[in-house]
């Protein structure tokens, strides 16, 4: 087996097996089980720069420098609170020890020392070395630091190198916790229960997307990962709770693009006595929060754009957005004859699709969404591409949805929802025909969530936020890959 291993290795992993061989030989285990340690790196100077003298101090973490001077040696060490210098003098902590620090450490390698908080005559406060051991011995060189990890593909594929050599990296994703930590915390103090519904589905729906498919062997049985949290959500409402919400992981077995994922993180609540205007506030108040959390400002950057998340944001509907951005009044060609006929007469370069609700859905996505800088609201949605949410009363054509933009790029998504199980019923057989001629991402008739409906849900509002393209917008992020720490990727 060790034979094996060596022919994997490069001519620079093999000089450090080597090491890692003869520390051995020394009768040192190179991956001792415990690494005692008493401070991290910022304790210690924090502590010390208060005027507390710290003797003894153990810490432990990274070699990232390492400067030998004869009998003296420098170098620094890094965990994940900052990093500090050391000084290892071979008077100090003996020649067998010096020299094995010398010819067996290499950069990267963990090690934890024991020794008195001191400041050099430069000033920088430095741990005098008394004892030190090896913690865990690297055998592949990191990125050079300098540079840092350049090679997009390798970044993704190998992040743990690209959190080590690319500070900026680690910041996303500590941004990232700290917008999950606030959202979470807004919907608390609001009264939100958070719940956990199936991650696998006997029968998947929620949204517009073609699930993955998995086979339970003991059931024998195909089962689904869910791709949206909706329609269990709603049985809770349904059951008695008036405010719940879930942050999990959704499955769209679809494309890779700068804005999707297959797996991906939203969050879904939803609050009885509500409708979609309620949820308006609800996305303005929980940007705030988050933006804040993360940067401490309601001003963002979004590539050469300066964005305002400041409540209120722009409210517009998607028949005055297309009009303004296409010039085609949608309400003026109310079937898809008259709307085709329309995006001839202007002579349109759009997609066609076989319905009236998916061609204004392209017009708004061709026309409209890219001038979307500034957050905005984007109200009154078709309703053939909208199957769970309440029709307005003035065009049944046309429901209570909006979709929250900013940064050119959908955030999120919310309706007035649609409580009325025979309406429900409907859009469900409308969905089935347009699945049968032949639209992959409509729905399947749901009757297990017909019969919960008809045991009766409150007025509600519902919504969901994408939190990967949240963290995009915080972080100035323009591709999804960035933001999630290991995407998915071509083979």
């Amino acid at each position: 087996m060790t034979d094996e291993f060596l022919t994997r290795l490069n001519e620079y992993e093999q000089q450090r097996y080597a090491k890692m061989l003869r520390v051995r030989e020394r009768g040192i285990n190179p991956y001792p089980l415990r690494a005692p340690r008493t401070h991290t790196t910022r304790a210690v100077i924090d502590a010390f720069t208060r005027g507390e003298t710290l003797t003894g101090a153990q810490i432990a973490g990274r070699l990232i420098a390492l400067r030998d001077m004869g009998k003296l040696t420098f170098a620094h060490l890094h965990d994940g609170a900052g990093k500090i210098q050391l000084m290892f003098r071979k008077d100090q902590v003996g020649a067998e020890q010096y020299t094995m620090l010398v010819k067996e450490f290499d950069l990267g390698d963990f090690i934890g020392v024991t020794g008195d908080v001191i400041q050099t005559k430069t000033g920088e406060i430095t741990i005098q070395v008394a004892r030190f051991e090896l913690l865990a011995k690297t055998l592949a060189p990191l990125p050079e630091k300098f540079h840092g990890l350049k090679d997009t593909e390798q970044r993704y594929r190998q992040r743990y190198l690209d959190l080590l050599s690319n500070a900026d990296v680690k910041k996303i994703f500590v941004a990232r916790s700290k917008i999950v930590t606030a959202m979470r915390a807004y919907l608390d103090a609001h009264d939100f229960l958070e719940v956990e519904t199936p991650a696998l589905q006997a029968l998947y729906g929620g949204a517009a997307a073609q699930p993955f498919i998995t086979h339970h062997n003991a059931l024998d049985r195909d089962l689904y990962l869910r791709i949206a949290d909706e329609l269990y959500l709603k049985r809770l409402l349904i059951g008695g709770f008036e405010r719940v919400y879930e942050i999990s992981k959704d499955f769209r077995n679809e494309g890779i693009d700068h804005t999707h994922n297959p797996e991906f993180t939203m969050m879904e609540c939803y609050q009885a006595y509500g409708d979609y205007t309620t949820m308006m506030t609800l996305v303005e108040e929980v940007y705030a929060a988050c933006a804040l959390a993360a940067n401490g400002s309601l001003a963002v950057t979004r590539g050469e754009h300066a964005i305002d998340l400041t409540p209120p944001w722009r409210r517009v509907t998607m028949r005055d957005l297309i009009a303004e951005t296409s010039n085609v009044d949608i309400y003026a060609c109310p079937d898809l004859g008259s709307l085709n006929a329309r995006i001839e007469e202007l002579n349109l370069k759009v997609q066609r699709h076989p319905t009236w609700g998916k061609m204004v859905d392209e017009l708004f996505g061709t026309f409209a969404e890219p001038t979307l800088i500034q957050p905005a609201f984007v109200m009154d949605y078709p309703e053939e591409i909208s199957p769970f949410a309440k029709k307005k009363p003035e065009n049944p054509k046309i429901v209570e949805r909006f979709e929250a933009f900013g940064g050119a790029m959908e955030l999120g998504n919310a309706f007035t929802e649609l409580n009325d199980p025979y309406d429900q019923y409907t859009r469900f057989i409308e969905q089935g025909a347009q699945r049968a001629a032949g639209d992959k991402d409509a729905h399947e008739l749901d009757w297990d969530f017909i019969q919960a409906l008809m045991h009766g849900m409150p007025p509600t509002g519902g919504l969901g936020i994408g939190i990967d393209r949240m963290t995009m917008l915080l972080t100035n992020q323009e591709s999804i890959r960035e933001v999630i720490i290991f995407p998915q990727l071509r083979t």
